[in-house]
């Protein structure tokens, strides 16, 4: 059987003097990227920067959006009604797809950012006022998230190609969420479980939750977080081991 999938990374989140993240040397080793559009993280300069960088590597190029919260780096739930959200995300998909159009490439995907991309896996009305915000731009991008969540069905409702997504360095709950950050066991620091369960994920189809419940998933694109310091021999690791194992990497659009 012949696996395609996707790693992308959350880049371009950089502000004005402020650095996070290694850019640079990720770049090179995932297929696909999710830029900052300028609301939680990045600005104009560091978006055209991040845009450059994947064409010159070839990685797909996705917007980021999330919420106007650079002080809490869009981790924090905020109140605001659907209109204002598919208002934050027509105003920052517009922003990257300019970007991306000067350096003659093809927007490819959508992600939402933090705490916005926690809140649509569970919030029905705020998945679909996302998904008809990316369609009102272009039914063409591909919309990213978790499997089996209200990001998913709503994705396929408006009629979305939607990817699924796996974190390398992410615990997740029995309903297949994510382990909040609050805890201690949100992150998984032991770089070789990791890749056995990225693995284990892409090959069988199924993930251990916290609890030890055996989660089904299907992985399309593989999510290895950038600030991470150990982030640049992590992603190598995980594209290793998944090449040795008959896995190709490419760009979701390629493949979707």
């Amino acid at each position: 059987m012949k696996y395609q999938v996707d790693i992308n990374s959350d880049i371009g989140e950089n502000f004005g003097v402020y650095k996070i993240g290694m850019d640079d040397e990720i770049v090179k080793y995932i297929s696909s990227a999710n830029i900052a559009c300028g609301f939680h993280a990045g600005d104009p300069n560091v978006m055209s920067n991040t845009v450059a960088k994947c064409s010159k590597n070839a990685v797909g190029v996705g917007a980021h959006p999330g919420f106007p919260d650079l002080l809490g780096f869009g981790r924090r739930n905020m109140d605001v009604s659907l209109t204002d959200v598919k208002n934050y995300i027509i105003y920052q998909i517009g922003a990257l797809q300019a970007f991306a159009t000067s350096f003659g490439i093809k927007l490819q995907h959508v992600k939402t950012h933090g705490a916005l991309y926690n809140m649509a896996a569970v919030d029905e009305k705020l998945a679909i006022a996302i998904a008809e915000a990316i369609a009102s731009v272009n039914e063409n991008l591909i919309c990213i998230g978790m499997p089996n969540t209200a990001m998913q069905m709503a994705a396929e409702k408006v009629g979305l190609r939607f990817a699924c997504e796996v974190f390398a360095d992410r615990n997740i709950n029995s309903d297949g969420t994510l382990v909040s950050r609050k805890l201690t066991n949100a992150i998984i620091h032991d770089e070789e479980l990791a890749c056995r369960r990225v693995l284990q994920m892409v090959k069988k189809g199924v993930c251990e939750a916290i609890d030890g419940t055996i989660v089904k998933v299907k992985v399309d694109t593989i999510c290895v977080h950038g600030d991470n310091p150990k982030a640049v021999e992590f992603t190598k690791k995980i594209k290793k081991i998944l090449e040795e194992n008959g896995v190709e990497i490419i760009p979701m659009g390629k493949f979707l």
